[in-house]
């Protein structure tokens, strides 16, 4: 891994219905992001927050995609800055703010890498949502639930066309992990089988441990490019995770949500570098928070994903 960091905050609240993800920044930062990534042994620069209309200026806009026009100017500037952080040599970790915040960060380190030929990047969407909406198919127009689509080229051509004109990720690079409430349209579009996905019901199944691998190996091309990972904190269950935008029963524990990251620390691309390249955390709401107990787990889980580790996981018998 990089042992440059930076972060960048987004304190959007406009692509759902729901207050106080915008002071999410703040609270993971409050939480320690920059001191627990030093004292691993990171060098960590904080790039600031770009700056986010305020909801209550503002006009919605078409209902079928509410705040179209701010949510991509906010994208559009954070595409920038992600660009310009890579350039630099910094892993950028991006702290939202609602789900809508990767669509600016997936165009920003897939534009890059268009611009140096350095060849695809995986997508790992861990969240308890699909996120696989475009304005046509929405239940309800807020754009935290179209990033995804918008990733494989589906949606708004503003958004779409971020960085650059098209997809940024191919149908088969893109795997979700921790599906367990889905639009309508998501579960048709899922049920087709051509986007990979691992629902709550196999990671109790088949087990952490074997759904990350399986989900690695798909993501990465078996292991020949890296990955953009971007955490949804509701993936995790609400005892575990309870100041998240859109909280819903039954989700990963404590120690499903490490072990996955901590897989993802330990695994090497074939040509012997780490695997995630960039990361997402998003949908931290302080307001529904226990003493920012949710903002703990997400410094936790971006210390747990980004810091290398060995992982021998011996045989049990």
């Amino acid at each position: 891994m990089n042992s440059k960091l930076g972060i960048i905050g987004v304190p959007l609240d406009l692509g759902g219905n729901h207050r106080g993800v915008d002071m999410g920044p703040y609270a993971v930062r409050h939480a320690g992001l920059m001191e627990r990534l030093r004292k691993a042994g990171f060098e960590v620069r904080d790039f600031g927050n770009i700056d986010v209309p305020v909801r209550g200026e503002l006009e919605r806009g078409d209902r079928s995609a509410r705040y179209l026009k701010e949510i991509t100017r906010v994208s559009k500037v954070l595409c920038e800055r992600v660009k310009t952080m890579l350039e630099d040599g910094f892993t950028p970790i991006t702290v939202g703010g609602d789900h809508s915040v990767a669509l600016g960060s997936v165009a920003g380190v897939t534009a890059y890498r268009k611009e140096h030929d350095l060849g695809p990047i995986g997508l790992m969407w861990v969240d308890a949502h699909g996120d696989l909406n475009t304005p046509e198919s929405s239940p309800t127009g807020n754009i935290h639930g179209m990033p995804a689509a918008v990733a494989l080229g589906k949606g708004p051509d503003e958004l779409v066309n971020l960085g650059f004109e098209g997809p940024k990720v191919e149908m088969e690079k893109l795997v979700q992990i921790g599906l367990r409430d889905l639009d309508p349209f998501e579960t048709s579009l899922l049920s087709k089988g051509i986007i990979n996905f691992y629902a709550m019901s196999e990671i109790d199944a088949y087990g952490i441990h074997d759904v990350t691998m399986a989900a690695l190996e798909k993501a990465t091309g078996n292991f020949t490019h890296p990955i953009h990972l971007s955490f949804d904190l509701d993936a995790l269950d609400p005892k575990e995770a309870p100041g998240v935008g859109t909280p819903v029963e039954g989700g990963l524990t404590y120690r499903e949500a490490h072990l996955l990251t901590e897989l993802l620390a330990s695994a090497r691309l074939q040509d012997g570098s780490p695997v995630v390249a960039s990361l997402d955390l998003v949908e931290v709401n302080p307001i529904l928070d226990h003493r920012n107990r949710t903002a703990d787990m997400a410094v936790s889980i971006a210390i747990s994903v980004l810091r290398e580790r060995p992982l021998r996981l011996r045989p049990l018998h």
